[in-house]
């Protein structure tokens, strides 16, 4: 823990409201995690909030990990709890329901027009956390030219091959725990 001293309350609204923005998961909203965790509340470093996605990216297990790994940076067992109920509560309950409804009216123009919009939002907004991971690696002169690479390399992979992203991201972490990245 940093400097301010953490408030669960305000930790876990601001992770319900995040909720009801996650739009291709939690994850897309990283970067709004990192501007409220880091910039404006300062309970975590940039440090603390990458390696706490990092370690989570790479564990097994749901995607959603990341948000407990950083409610326990902030504030224990507690931090941990107060950020996954925030982040579950609303958009749990809003896609049981959505879901039902949509199900019902799949072959509306509605329903499908809306299907078809999200994609490119869902892709912005992955890129944009994409970039907020990979940007104090590309400030640093001695990581620049290995972390160029390893997206292009990961960039590549991703188009031309049927590889996993689970064995990329392993790749990933075995670079960075050898130094190289």
């Amino acid at each position: 823990m940093t400097a301010a001293s953490p408030d669960l309350w305000a930790l876990f609204l601001h992770f319900l409201t995040l909720s009801l923005l996650a739009i291709g998961g939690a994850i897309t909203t990283a970067p709004e995690m990192h501007r409220y965790l880091v910039g404006q509340q300062h309970w975590l470093t940039d440090t603390q909030f990458t390696s706490s996605i990092a370690l989570a990216q790479a564990a097994p297990g749901p995607n959603l990990l990341f948000v407990a790994v950083l409610g326990w940076n902030v504030a224990g067992l507690a931090g941990a709890f107060a950020a996954m109920a925030g982040i579950m509560l609303p958009s749990t309950t809003l896609v049981l329901a959505a879901t039902r409804w949509a199900r019902r009216n799949r072959d509306s123009l509605g329903v499908r027009a809306f299907t078809a919009g999200m994609a490119p939002l869902t892709l912005g907004l992955l890129i944009s956390t994409g970039w907020l991971l990979a940007e104090p690696y590309l400030r640093t002169p001695d990581h620049l030219p290995t972390t160029l690479l390893l997206i292009a390399a990961t960039l590549v992979l991703t188009l031309r091959t049927k590889i996993s992203l689970v064995w990329m991201v392993l790749a990933g972490g075995v670079l960075g725990a050898l130094g190289w990245v």
